[in-house]
């Protein structure tokens, strides 16, 4: 100890005092003695100063040392409270400590080691005691700090599933009632491209075949808009059966050929495995196909010269995944398009995210791609560097 502590010793004996006086002075403790020889006296210095460690007579002029304990708890003194007296009365030692009294301590044990020893157990005990009730402050303080956070982040968490409802909502029923007139525009046109309500000349022909192509692109958008939002809220039920993706790859380059021609692009499928009609996937097949048909529209949209090219292949399972799956269905889409920076790669697949093209769309196809092969346990990558066009890597657990 090497602070000079404060103390106060309560006492109406001179001798009694000088005695714990010079206990304490040849203590080796370090002390500042002020003195009180009433109750009354006593709590008017506990009032105004600060101690370190209170010796209170039992018998008082006044009033006994037990009422001084209780007054000065009663004032929040923040100290050790020691009662010295002239009687071993275990019972009065008793109330004394309920009182609030840290230690008792009989006059006739007083002895500069004794009295040492009960002050610093008396002041460690109520070092102590503080401690403990600081903690349990701070903890009741945390937990209250908690408390407010969880309400706050339930009342967030209640107004997003609010909000995220109300969007579903709003999808739900701007989708609908925009493919309404939507599939109503393409009766119409069918009609019309029959000449069901008057002849037609060349120009008025290729005029409605480019109301046509802008009325698919936009049906097409509102569908992917709607897919997007199945998979998101979670509505989507996906089919689950055994598809053979070179049937499906098949089927896709054949859709799509067309466009490819209309661009004198080269859209060819190869398999790198010698069996190719072995390589199957349990999934949903029109959503595999649908994602597939996205990826490589995509490719062809934005590549003008040169080639895309579909291949299959099948690639090893990981000792990792060994246990889980037999190895990995491969489909790459590479094309000789415009390519991609690193900060187009790193976005490609987030929702709404267009790419600086001037072909670029609504940013929601190759977010639907992702999200479809995901859900089939899969992933999908893109390798690309700008002018020199893109490979798009799709991995999905082989059933062979």
């Amino acid at each position: 100890m090497e602070d000079t502590l404060k103390i106060l010793v309560v006492d109406d004996d001179e001798i009694d005092r000088m005695a714990v006086r010079r206990a304490l002075n040849q203590s080796g403790i370090s002390t500042a003695i002020t003195e009180a020889t009433t109750c009354a006296e006593a709590l008017a210095r506990l009032a105004v100063d600060i101690f370190d460690c209170t010796f209170v007579d039992y018998g008082l002029p006044d009033r006994n040392g037990l009422d001084l304990v209780k007054c000065a708890c009663a004032l929040n003194v923040q100290h050790p409270l020691v009662v010295l007296t002239g009687q071993g009365d275990e019972r009065i030692a008793v109330e004394l400590m309920k009182a609030g009294a840290t230690d008792y301590m009989p006059k006739s044990q007083i002895s500069p080691a004794n009295l040492a020893q009960v002050m610093r157990n008396a002041m460690r005990i109520d070092r102590a005691e503080r401690e403990i009730i600081e903690t349990s402050e701070q903890l009741k303080r945390n937990n209250e700090l908690l408390v407010r956070q969880n309400r706050d982040l339930e009342q967030q968490r209640d107004q997003i599933e609010l909000q995220n409802l109300q969007r579903e909502d709003f999808i739900s029923h701007l989708t609908h009632d925009l493919r309404t007139p939507l599939v109503a525009a393409n009766m119409m046109y069918k009609l019309f491209e029959q000449e069901a309500f008057c002849p037609l000349s060349p120009e008025m022909h290729n005029a409605l075949d480019a109301m046509y192509r802008s009325n698919q692109n936009l049906l097409e958008l509102v569908n992917t808009m709607l897919e997007v939002n199945r998979y998101e809220s979670g509505h989507k039920q996906l089919t689950v059966t055994q598809c053979d993706l070179w049937d499906i790859m098949q089927a896709v380059v054949e859709e799509l050929q067309p466009l490819a021609r209309y661009k004198s692009i080269d859209l060819n499928l190869t398999s790198e495995h010698p069996e190719p009609q072995s390589l199957k996937i349990l999934g949903d097949c029109l959503e595999i196909r649908r994602a597939l048909t996205n990826l490589v529209g995509n490719a062809l949209k934005f590549t003008d010269v040169g080639s895309v090219q579909l291949k299959l292949g099948l690639c090893p399972a990981s000792e990792e995944d060994r246990t889980n799956i037999n190895g990995w269905v491969a489909v790459d889409v590479a094309d000789t398009g415009l390519g991609m920076s690193p900060e187009e790669q790193a976005i490609m697949f987030q929702r709404f995210r267009t790419g600086k093209h001037r072909q670029a769309g609504s940013g929601l196809g190759l977010h639907l791609v992702a999200r479809i092969i995901t859900e089939h346990a899969g992933t999908i990558s893109v390798t690309s560097e700008p002018g020199r066009g893109s490979l798009f890597k799709v991995r999905l657990p082989a059933k062979v």
